[in-house]
């Protein structure tokens, strides 16, 4: 059943049911449609798009900020046949028209935030026939979002979908070049519905906070395990730990997932006494998941201070196995919170050496992955499809090592490994150690050249609000927790840039001090 299929059979199951919340902090705006609205307002919208020449397999441009309004525009698409090609909310007029040279799209649906972006390149493509915007002003070849919708026919439309065709054109968020374009079909979402329901037990009761972007396939993959049983989600569209906490207060959410980051932000909160626990009733929460990056033990161990029975889970997954769960902690596991997990519900895995072969236990090499998560292709672009699929496998590019239990640990990014002097320094290792620092509120690892050693590892540390650090002070921290090899051998204090989806931006770092990407 795919993923459109899932939304018809809720609004006929559940019509009067609420399926999506849409929370505006600042506005104190609330709305809330139920499971039969969502399903007409897509049905209308997918009429209106057929009626201005959109056919299965054509694509449409889709940038929006995270609302209702998003999710309905992604399912009006997919349910007509065609792909959504979701852009990244921080792309430049310039990537934008990059990802729309590559999808050859004749139609966009964008939000108010990207009308001058979108005006300033327009020119560049003519190929683009029909506007339609969310919001205002408009200019006057734009159609109107909801004019668009209430002028179409609620009628539902039968184009016969596959599970192989394919639905959705994803851009990487490019931490390591030029985004890719990531080909998905209607297989691969249906995949990722049932791992996470499987991983994380969603029922009608749950109610999802949706934080981080819905471009991503990320936290709205994570939905998708709500979806398959009707269980509703809570769009907020900001973020801070006040308004986090007041969205699951006030609307009884029951799972949120969180950015490293922003589970930062909420415990600092908490430690300074600007975020008090007894002035929200949490006890709906159940479970606090994370992912798309990798996971500071002390973190969580931080998080369990405040919240000892909430549950907890890792995810680990990327836009070419259709985002999270290929390999999965499991809320079971909280004695390895160490590590990533295993391999996720329906997922197969492999750790092998350059030579293509498996590496022992306890040996690094890079993770492989095999399911029907795994993407169709790099659209138009065989070359780079070759070298990531063979024979089924998925060649993810991370770094891992499996331990006598049978649990992946997630090293690095491959291009991200610093070899000095013949030794692998992994990024990833020296900053979880850095983070355990409780004066740093972050911190990033690169490789920059050295003559003599070939590559040095130079630590970015972003202190705390109000703390003062000195390069003293992390050299004699890093003395108590590293060997002497894995010692960074330059310190710089600066701000670490992450995505919208929390990863750090590894190739401004290395331009940035290096001079390279």
């Amino acid at each position: 059943m795919n993923i459109s299929e899932m939304l018809a059979r809720n609004a006929r199951m559940y019509p009067g049911d609420t399926a999506l919340i849409e929370l505006g902090s600042s506005t104190g705006a609330r709305r809330e449609i139920s499971w039969q609205q969502f399903d007409e307002r897509v049905n209308r919208l997918t009429n209106a798009l057929t009626e201005r020449g959109v056919k299965k397999g054509d694509r449409v441009l889709h940038w929006m900020m995270n609302s209702i309004n998003w999710l309905e525009a992604y399912f009006g698409i997919v349910r007509i046949g065609a792909w959504a090609v979701p852009l990244n909310f921080r792309f430049t007029a310039a990537d934008f028209k990059y990802c729309a040279d590559i999808a050859g799209a004749e139609v966009m649906i964008l939000g108010e935030h990207f009308t001058e972006r979108v005006e300033s390149a327009r020119a560049e493509l003519p190929g683009i026939k029909h506007y339609i915007l969310d919001g205002k002003p408009r200019p006057d070849y734009m159609e109107d979002f909801e004019q668009v919708i209430e002028g179409a026919s609620p009628r539902p439309l039968d184009v016969g979908l596959k599970d192989e065709d394919e639905c959705g054109l994803y851009f990487t968020s490019g931490t390591t070049g030029a985004p890719k374009p990531i080909l998905l079909t209607h297989k691969n979402m249906e995949c990722a519905a049932i791992t996470e329901n499987r991983h994380h037990y969603q029922t009608r009761q749950d109610n999802f906070i949706l934080i981080p972007p819905l471009y991503h396939t990320g936290a709205k993959m994570h939905w998708f395990g709500s979806l398959i049983v009707g269980g509703k989600a809570t769009i907020l569209t900001e973020i801070n730990p006040r308004y986090i906490f007041e969205a699951i207060h006030k609307e009884r959410g029951t799972i949120v997932w969180l950015l490293v980051p922003w589970a930062q932000d909420i415990l600092m909160a908490l430690d300074g006494g600007e975020l008090k626990l007894e002035d929200y009733d949490l006890s709906c929460w159940r479970l606090m998941h994370m992912g798309a990056q990798p996971i500071p033990p002390s973190l969580i161990k931080h998080w369990k201070q405040y919240f000892p029975d909430m549950q907890y889970d890792t995810s680990y997954g990327l836009s070419e196995s259709t985002g999270p769960g290929c390999v999965n902690l499991g809320i079971e596991n909280q004695h390895k919170l160490a590590a990533t997990g295993k391999p996720g519900f329906n997922w197969e895995t492999r750790i092998i050496s350059e030579k293509g072969v498996d590496v022992p236990r306890g040996q690094a090499g890079e993770l492989l992955v095999r399911g029907n998560g795994v993407m169709k292709e790099y659209y138009k672009n065989p070359e780079k499809t070759a070298e990531a699929l063979k024979d089924g496998w998925l060649y993810t590019g991370d770094m891992a090592k499996q331990d006598d239990e049978g649990f992946i640990y997630i090293v690095d990014r491959k291009k991200d490994v610093v070899i000095t002097g013949g030794e692998n320094i992994f990024p990833v290792e020296l900053e979880e150690v850095l983070r355990r620092n409780p004066k740093v509120y972050d911190a990033g690892v690169i490789g920059i050249p050295d003559q003599r050693l070939g590559e040095i590892a130079v630590a970015i540390i972003d202190p705390k609000p109000g703390m003062d650090l000195t390069e003293e002070e992390i050299s004699q921290f890093c003395e108590q927790h590293l060997p002497r090899y894995k010692r960074p051998r330059r310190i710089i204090f600066d701000k670490v840039p992450r995505n919208p989806t929390g990863k750090i931006e590894k190739p401004k770092l290395r331009e940035k001090y290096a001079g390279r990407k």
